[in-house]
């Protein structure tokens, strides 16, 4: 269907958010039921909401944090990787260039040397080549990430720490029992996704060693703020990796807070000096609610887009490759790129499209090009391919609260608006 843009003019014009979440009377009922029941914080809905998400992703554990952030932190903190876990040598972690900053910074907070990897050409996901180059002897752990919930290569990525396996260093017990470089899943965006490996479909929760997803309110999936971390490593005792990470989410104390809360049970201890990063119940409590609507919220999304590759693909705009049968995106972002304009022509169309009462936003702006990463030494001209991807990429509107006729009105005043810019 396509739409007269001229219809949308002045008062007619239609207003559409960049994102909207998406919450039913489910989650509000559930929310109310965890107000009501006397106990907010870290209790029963948070366990139920990690018992089905494990069961959902097919892997031993989760749990769930109050950020993706969290989740990859405790990551690198749970593989005992920091600032020279092997010895005086500092630790160092492979990340994609082309990612949010938070794919990243949580390398700088344990101490381990960032190392970034440009991502392909015309591609966001991070360059295998130059990945399997950048591992030496100190790397401990590869942080993969799932742009717009599009999984990377996994089958490649293990590959890759396989024949690096002789050069692993391994400090510590979980560094032992994996026996070689970590793959840590940045999926945020990616709760759903899939891969093929083995001719077996698997989920992203499953695909790498341990994979860390983000429930933020701009996520397909929200509990308003908050994360899940899933693991799958052979040879390890799984209650014991739980119990670990509990202690490190919830200031080492060796009782959490339902626990405490027992007429008569109050007495604890302090196993370390560590962090705050549980979930809440009301926060699972939208969780439980929203993974009963997953499939639904899944099938929207990828009707959507769709309708937006119908009438982009044809004008030669480049779009990510959501589904195949190698993968099956979980459908976050649509980015697409207008081929040949420059950063300050993207700008413009940008700012055509808020004229048109549409918010369009860039999914990313490669961490070479920001301040803090500068401070480090990165220099985006050694990043050509991430920096050529960020200059033409625009996203577009995506939710499953977005209507047809929205979705018909963005992708026609896109094209619309794209086709000057088109040589």
């Amino acid at each position: 269907m396509e739409v007269d843009i001229n219809n949308y003019i002045d008062d007619k014009q239609m207003s559409i958010p960049f994102c909207v979440p998406d919450i039913s009377e489910l989650e509000i009922n559930e929310v109310v039921e965890v107000l009501k029941s006397g106990w907010i914080t870290t209790g029963p809905k948070t366990k139920k909401l990690e018992g089905l998400l494990a069961d959902y992703l097919d892997v031993p554990k989760v749990i769930c944090l109050n950020s993706q952030t969290a989740c990859g932190e405790l990551s690198l903190r749970l593989m005992g990787i920091g600032a020279g876990s092997g010895g005086s040598a500092e630790d160092e972690v492979i990340c994609a260039s082309y990612t949010y900053t938070a794919s990243a910074s949580v390398i700088d907070h344990v101490g381990a040397k960032i190392v970034l990897v440009d991502c392909q050409k015309d591609s966001v996901e991070m360059d295998y080549d130059a990945l399997e180059a950048a591992i030496n002897e100190h790397t401990k752990a590869i942080i993969p990430v799932d742009i717009g919930g599009v999984p990377c290569d996994y089958k490649r990525i293990m590959e890759i720490v396989e024949r690096k396996r002789p050069l692993f260093k391994p400090a510590g017990e979980m560094q032992e029992a994996l026996g070689r470089v970590a793959v840590i899943d940045d999926a945020a965006h990616a709760l759903g996704a899939s891969v093929k490996l083995d001719g077996k479909k698997v989920m992203l929760g499953a695909a790498a060693d341990i994979t860390n997803f983000s429930f933020h309110a701009v996520k397909n999936f929200t509990t308003a703020e908050g994360g899940a971390l899933a693991w799958n490593i052979k040879g390890i005792d799984n209650e014991a990796v739980y119990h670990k990470l509990q202690l490190l989410s919830l200031h080492g104390q060796s009782k959490d807070a339902l626990s405490k809360n027992r007429v008569g049970d109050w007495e604890y201890d302090i196993i370390g000096p560590w962090y705050k990063y549980n979930m809440t119940d009301i926060m699972a409590g939208i969780g439980i609610a929203q993974l009963s609507r997953y499939p639904k919220l899944l099938k929207k999304r990828r009707n959507l887009i769709g309708k937006y590759n119908e009438v982009l693909v044809p004008l030669g705009i480049g779009v990510l490759d959501h589904y195949n049968r190698r993968h099956t995106s979980s459908g976050h972002l649509f980015i697409a790129r207008v081929p040949g304009i420059s950063e300050e022509e993207r700008n413009q169309i940008i700012y055509k499209m808020a004229q048109a009462g549409i918010a369009c936003n860039v999914h990313f702006k490669p961490l070479p090009m920001l301040t803090a990463y500068k401070k480090m030494g990165f220099d985006i001209k050694d990043f050509p391919n991430a920096y050529n991807m960020y200059k033409n990429a625009i996203t577009l509107p995506l939710y499953s609260k977005l209507t047809d006729l929205e979705a018909n009105y963005v992708v026609n005043t896109f094209a619309r608006i794209v086709k000057e810019y088109l040589k």
